[in-house]
């Protein structure tokens, strides 16, 4: 055999090595795709070139992906900022589907490229690719733990290599809104996920309506279809748990429904469906866990110390909000319970998100003793005995731990700070320093308490909370800024 047809392999493929060694020698801007003339046949679906010549920070680029799935409702993230779909089009001969997207490079050396489909029913991955120089891997974060955590986190708030909680929220009635919608969500959750957070997101109905009217089963049906869509959404993965409403039993939540508001009932009822028949499905158990087996529901908070409704079953400590939580947790373990009979099984919340707001103001303490409020017992007499400051959270757990499907699931204070409900007191007012150092004691010694989360750090919309905020504090709030600080640098 002719030496020469012998040694081809090893000279095409030096010659090879050669050729690309010298090109990156070569000092030209941007970057090249080098592909063989039957690239779009050898190579695995899907496929992504980058058409424009040069790749610099800031500047718009563009790209084709190529694929021979139709996919539908796709999307581009770059760095979680969304590309512009340009166009598509699909080659009659080969059947292959041709995107072409432009997308503006971040200020980095390189950036990944997430592409999604089918993001109308939830985000499914799709491909990715990493432009620009190589880089070295980033490890993932792995924070200290804390159970200290916030509403409505600033972005750019330092976490002092903590793992807190964050608390973020999302209206079914908004699902395509700025801010309020799935995609903002999704970009919040990321970001706080890079930091090795602990995710909650709230999950309400719509603005001034916390959950679906009862017996609208329209607006029932419109709420499980963005619930499983955030179940099924691969961006959403990071999420520890979402909370199911808030404040359901107060009237400024039923802003909708005025004459018709949620019951506890109602509450079980789309919770895991309680009322219905057993193998009905139409719940949020069972609409969101078949989409993603890892997802946690908490039962939402109700609201302490107001009586704009009672509950049908009532505590032994007989006041309105008391007996209201009394009455869901009793029609959740009904149904937990209706629901394993038929052999149906993991129908009981994951865990309860719980109001504790303080009460420092409270005129039987003393100066000395408004640090402390959080570890003392605050009850009133014409209450029969119920708890009047952050102690609240212990008539909570007393009646969680009195059902079997609910017994020692996890608390979760998603709301606390010391505004004075009856004096309309904001914490910018009456905030005593050691106040939230004393909350975070209480709540580090109890095991069954997973979370101490301060209403709000940071809300922009508005300046409705703006004696309440942690970013930009007044008044009083500089000192809970202050020390908040200092229990994540412990």
């Amino acid at each position: 055999m002719d030496s020469r047809l012998t040694h081809r392999p090893l000279f095409w493929g030096l010659l090879f090595l050669v050729v690309v060694i010298g090109y990156w020698l070569i000092p030209i801007p941007g970057q090249v795709l080098l592909v063989s003339d039957d690239w779009l046949e050898i190579n695995a679906w899907p496929q992504v070139r980058i058409t424009s010549e040069e790749l610099r920070p800031g500047q718009e680029a563009s790209l084709l992906i190529y694929d021979t799935v139709p996919w539908p409702h796709v999307k581009l993230l770059v760095e979680g900022v969304d590309g512009r779909l340009e166009g598509y089009e699909q080659n009659a001969s080969s059947g292959v589907i041709t995107w072409e997207w432009t997308f503006r490079l971040p200020q980095t050396a390189a950036a990944t490229l997430h592409f999604y489909h089918n993001c109308h029913t939830g985000c499914q991955p799709w491909t990715s690719v990493t432009v620009g120089p190589a880089t070295t891997a980033v490890s993932a974060p792995n924070p200290l733990p804390t159970k200290l955590g916030v509403v409505f986190p600033h972005p750019e708030r330092e976490w002092h290599n903590r793992g807190g909680w964050v608390v973020e929220l999302t209206y079914a009635q908004l699902a395509e809104a700025d801010y309020w919608g799935i995609d903002d969500l999704a970009r919040r959750v990321q970001a706080a996920q890079a930091k090795g957070l602990n995710i909650l997101v709230r999950l309400d109905y719509a603005q001034g309506q916390s959950l679906p009217p009862p017996d609208d089963f329209l607006a029932l049906d419109s709420y499980l279809s963005y619930a499983q869509r955030l179940a099924q959404d691969v961006r959403l993965q990071g999420v520890h748990g979402y909370i199911i409403g808030s404040g359901y039993n107060g009237l400024g939540s039923n802003s909708q429904s005025p004459d018709n508001p949620v019951t506890p009932e109602w509450v079980a009822r789309l919770f895991n469906g309680y009322g219905a028949p057993p193998d009905q499905r139409d719940n949020l158990v069972q609409t969101m866990r078949p989409a993603n087996p890892q997802v946690r529901l908490l039962v939402g908070p109700v609201t302490p110390w107001i009586d704009d409704q009672d509950g049908p079953i009532p505590y032994e400590i007989d006041v309105p909000w008391l007996n209201y939580f009394h009455s869901v947790v009793a029609y959740l373990d009904e149904a937990a319970e209706a629901k394993e009979a038929l052999g149906i099984s993991q129908m009981a919340p994951d865990g309860f998100a719980v109001q504790a707001p303080g009460r420092p103001d409270a005129p039987e303490l003393t100066a000395d003793q408004r640090p402390l409020e959080p570890r003392l017992d605050l009850t009133r007499p014409e209450w029969g005995g119920a708890q009047a400051g952050f102690g609240v959270y212990r008539d909570w757990r007393a009646i969680v731990n009195s059902f079997r499907y609910s017994h020692g699931r996890s608390l979760y204070i998603t709301a606390s700070n010391t505004f004075t409900a009856d004096t309309g007191t904001p914490p910018a007012q009456n905030y005593p320093d050691g106040w939230l150092t004393s909350a975070l004691t209480v709540v580090n010694a109890d095991p069954q308490l997973a979370a101490l989360c301060w209403f709000v750090d940071y809300f922009p919309h508005d300046d409705q909370w703006a004696f309440y905020s942690l970013t930009n504090p007044r008044g009083q709030m500089v000192n809970a800024a202050a020390e908040f600080e200092q229990l994540l640098l412990r």
